[in-house]
């Protein structure tokens, strides 16, 4: 009998990871916002509503400037976040905390329930016994127990809680908690790790493995029930992968990949099968000797005596259709829908215009970086993961660099070795999959940023499922029967089910302790920089110091802590990485901006090279995201008159950036605030706002200022044709107020 401290050991395990987890972010929760931060939160006054209602709660809902379909759960939460402590991102950490931390207990009870339902007899666990001992077994129909669990919850128990542990403390996760606008992605897994879990769940119930103690007469895993337990716990699986799904959808576009992780989790544990009936054929957790199972032996138990092996040779049970239907119906088919979307518009050249790689160099990059994932995710340094990696080289052949080459052989050499460990080893082969399976959304043909380390914060998981259940595994005892592995009371499957017994447990035991010791040290480090501005952008400057983002933010930084005082040491701290960052290869014009806009506050000379090297850079490539909002802010600061800057410099700019193919409403909408407020020239800036509302017709805030310069010309009639047009778009009464106060303006009288 098993003492009560040893059997809730796994609980008291899981209970000081989570304070561990929590004492080494909270000094990173007294840092303040970063990067993409702004335009989703800061700046956003979608997400800052003055009061509740259903208008302004839309209004939030549909203000993320960061995807088309808007994240409004994700921003939602921002908004509740801002009627409860207004902007202080103190709040907005701790509430990504405890997200994290919700996270690590779903990542715990999903491990559980993986290594529970991992075959048995895969591979024979300890290979030097005796040959009558253990046999080769085919998984589904005997490797699993009759409850569904190792014969001692503890160990199970307390590898979960390792993997919770080390995932929580893993460096590379650490943006998902102290990178605010990241709460997307954590809160899009919430759903995805809860709808596993909801999967495996309801797949255990199918195969009669759901309950938590042997079934007696008359009980759900009885033969004469088990069609109805078969049919909720089918019910439970289209629950779990269809519902949070969507549901995780409105948190962030990652969730949709729930489906794909469920269906690598059936290829790999459950192989889409049917049980067979009758508890026997799925009761035996392997195929024990007879002669050894008998009542005196140290095998026998009361129960699992009358469980009886099945033949070597009996056939597998059928694919169960069902599952293989759902598949086709929420995997396969959404996939095939989803590539006929995307497609047209990722084959166009248009489309790659704004980034500096094709879909070409793209694919030859990623694998590049999904190597880099599982040495940042599994060996993680300062330098490796700098937060800011827009100084990546992107791979322009096989050869150029010759890393890539390199990488597709390891890629290939990793998928490879998951097809061959599926029989042998599934869970290193679960999760490997589940690993590269996450990438396949964010690292392959859709147009986005290279690199993001808060993407592995699903597949991260997948790498501590493959490697800490090895490096945890019991020893093996040379020469000796493994009674360690033998048959419960219960009936479970061996203790070491999931868990096989390998050799070398000490220095595999020091070099989980030593990674553990890594990852904590390394997050504690990073959250204590993230708790300071200032520290944070230097830390991280002097972590990629090529990178021109990196060298910008220290140089804004620096702005900010001048208050633009022209005597305050922070100014002249800020021209030497600005300027750096403007020199550096593929810069955006966000330096030249920063230069431009810091002397002008001060009332300070503007440099003729900085102007020079922004339109430069504008003529050269089609303007992104950080160029428009570049030249937006030297817009709102010359049209509030903080800044005096040069007409003449101001339109060439513009002129640069929209003479590219097909400009967007942005930047034509922000030309035309300039022409109107600055130039005063009305006829030009009415042009490109109708120009912006033609390019994004279903965007409100232009068609509200085309109305406003229509009612400022006094051109009525035209102004409330251009009104009729925004009432499509109040969407539950979220344009209320706006469309209030444009009846409102005397020309529209």
């Amino acid at each position: 009998m098993r003492s009560p401290l040893r059997s809730s050991f796994h609980l008291l395990l899981l209970a000081v990871a989570f304070m561990v987890t929590t004492a080494v972010y909270w000094p990173g929760l007294y840092g303040g916002y970063l990067f993409d931060d702004y335009p989703n939160i800061v700046d956003n006054q979608g997400v800052q509503p003055k009061h509740v209602d259903v208008a302004t709660l839309v209004t939030a809902a549909l203000s993320s400037p960061s995807s088309e379909f808007k994240r409004p759960l994700a921003s939602l939460s921002f908004a509740a976040n801002y009627l409860a402590t207004g902007l202080n991102p103190y709040w907005m950490k701790l509430t990504n905390l405890v997200i994290h931390l919700l996270n690590g207990l779903l990542v715990f009870l999903l491990a559980r329930a993986l290594l529970c339902s991992a075959p048995v007899g895969a591979v024979p666990v300890h290979k030097r016994g005796p040959p009558s001992v253990v046999r080769d077994c085919s998984p589904i129909d005997v490797e699993f127990s009759r409850t569904g669990c190792a014969p001692t919850g503890s160990r199970i128990g307390i590898v979960a809680a390792l993997i919770a542990a080390g995932w929580m403390l893993l460096p590379i996760n650490l943006t998902g908690v102290l990178y605010v606008v990241q709460r997307m992605e954590s809160m899009a897994n919430l759903f995805v790790l809860a709808g596993l879990i909801g999967y495996v769940a309801g797949r255990r119930r199918m195969l009669g493995l759901s309950s938590t103690h042997t079934p007696a007469e008359g009980e759900p895993n009885d033969p004469r029930h088990r069609p109805l337990t078969s049919s909720r716990g089918f019910l439970l699986c289209l629950f779990s992968i269809t519902v949070p799904t969507v549901v995780g959808i409105l948190a962030k576009e990652t969730a949709v990949m729930l489906p794909l992780y469920a269906c690598l989790v059936e290829w790999a544990l459950f192989e889409f099968r049917t049980p067979r009936l009758g508890l026997s054929d799925i009761g035996a957790p392997m195929a024990w000797d007879g002669g050894l199972d008998q009542p005196g032996s140290r095998l026998h138990h009361p129960e699992t005596a009358r469980l009886k092996p099945r033949p070597k040779n009996t056939p597998k049970p059928p694919r169960d259709r069902r599952i293989i239907a759902l598949f086709l119906l929420v995997l396969v088919l959404p996939m095939v829908l989803g590539l006929a979307w995307l497609l047209p518009g990722i084959l166009t050249p248009e489309t790659w215009a704004t980034r500096d790689f094709t879909l070409g160099t793209r694919l030859l990059s990623e694998a590049r970086i999904v190597v880099d994932y599982i040495v940042w995710t599994l060996l993680p340094t300062p330098h490796a993961l700098s937060f800011y990696h827009d100084n990546f080289r992107i791979s322009t052949g096989l050869l150029t660099p010759w890393t890539t080459l390199a990488s597709i052989v390891a890629l290939v050499a990793l998928i490879t070795s998951t097809f061959w460990l599926r029989k042998r080893r599934p869970l290193v082969a679960l999760g490997l999959a589940l690993f590269l399976g996450c990438q396949l959304l964010t690292g392959t043909i859709i147009p986005l940023e290279l690199i993001y380390e808060h993407r592995n914060y699903f597949a991260s998981f997948g790498l501590m499922l493959a490697v800490i259940p090895l490096l945890a595994a019991p020893r093996v005892t040379v020469g000796a029967h493994p009674v360690r592995e033998m048959p419960s009371r219960t009936g479970c499957a061996p203790t070491n089910a999931a868990v096989d017994g390998l050799p070398m447990a000490l220095p595999r035991y020091v070099l989980l302790g030593g990674l553990m010791l890594v990852w904590t040290a390394l997050t504690a480090l990073t959250a204590y920089a993230w708790g300071n501005p200032l520290r944070l952008a230097e830390d991280l400057a002097a972590r990629s110091p090529q990178s021109p983002r990196a060298e910008y933010e220290l140089g804004r930084t620096y702005i900010i802590y001048s208050h633009y005082d022209p005597t305050s040491p922070f100014t002249k701290l800020a021209y030497a990485p600005l300027e750096k960052a403007a020199a550096l290869p593929d810069a955006s014009i966000l330096p030249e901006q920063a230069l431009i806009f810091m002397n002008s506050r001060m009332h300070l000379p503007l440099k003729e090279k900085w102007w020079n090297s922004m339109i430069t850079k504008l003529k050269a490539r089609k303007p992104g995201v950080q160029d428009e909002s570049s030249l937006g802010a030297l817009t709102q600061c010359d049209r509030e008159h903080h800044c005096d800057l040069p007409k003449q410099r101001m339109v060439e700019a513009y002129l640069a950036a929209l003479s590219h193919p097909d400009p967007n409403a942005r930047l034509l909408a922000m030309y035309g605030d300039y022409a109107w407020n600055v130039l005063d020239d009305h006829a030009l800036g009415e042009r490109m706002t109708a120009d912006a509302v033609n390019t994004a017709p279903n965007e409100p805030a232009y068609r509200i200022t085309l109305v406003r310069m229509l009612a400022a010309q006094g051109r009525k009639a035209e102004a409330h044709v251009a009104l009729q047009g925004l009432q499509p778009l109040d969407i539950g009464g979220r344009l209320d107020t706006s469309l209030k106060e444009l009846r409102a303006l005397p020309g529209m009288q």
